[in-house]
């Protein structure tokens, strides 16, 4: 009787699998304005626009969990991965909006490679998650997806030492700045990604 009130485990799978929705829109249409298919402003509001709708599930799956007294994975996997998974959106929104906004007025190649990285992370942390679903079934896959994500942050370490010191090679102190900026933002998103790759991992080892 008791169990048929509480609310149903699978729902938090399910908001798993909506922000990576939302994360994998975003991060398409973040390449899309770095490869200047999209209108920057336009694409930084619609970016703008999804990590709201992010926001929103984070909420509503994080009061969920304050009212579930049995949870699928462990509470606290569940409420870190949600914020990894919110707070990727929520840096690229911040990167596209310095992009639209700063006055950047042609873009570094770095750009390109970061804008790369995230798509392929989002998309291999996309199967990942939608895995946990059946770990005992997935558990290769995800495991292989999670080192993809890891060797996808390492490159993008190495893009932001190089993409910065070259940022010192020129005298524009206000482009150094903005670019600077940009940058750390980037390698942030693509840094909660690789937090949300461990997470998986350690749930995986639970399960074990």
């Amino acid at each position: 009787m008791l169990r048929g009130l509480l609310p149903k485990e699978e729902a938090f799978f399910d908001y798993f699998d909506q922000l990576m929705v939302i994360n994998k829109t975003i991060s398409e249409t973040f390449a899309n304005m770095i490869e200047g298919k999209l209108d920057q402003q336009e694409a930084s509001a619609t970016i703008k626009k999804l990590e709201r709708d992010a926001d929103r599930i984070s909420r509503v799956c994080l009061n969920l969990l304050h009212r579930t007294f049995i949870t699928p994975l462990e509470r606290d996997d569940i409420f870190n991965l949600v914020k990894c998974l919110d707070g990727f959106a929520d840096k690229v929104n911040s990167t596209a909006f310095r992009l639209a906004n700063f006055g950047v007025t042609e873009l570094r190649p770095e750009s390109y490679e970061f804008a790369k990285i995230i798509v392929n992370a989002v998309q291999a942390l996309e199967v990942a998650i939608h895995g946990l679903k059946n770990i005992k079934k997935n558990e290769q896959i995800i495991r292989e997806k999670c080192i993809y994500i890891h060797d996808l942050e390492n490159e993008s370490d190495e893009i932001n030492r190089l993409a910065v010191s070259k940022l010192f090679e020129q005298d524009d102190v206000m482009l150094l700045i903005k670019w600077k900026s940009i940058y750390e933002r980037m390698e942030s998103a693509v840094d909660r990604l690789e937090r949300a790759a461990n997470i998986i991992e350690t749930i995986i080892i639970d399960h074990a």
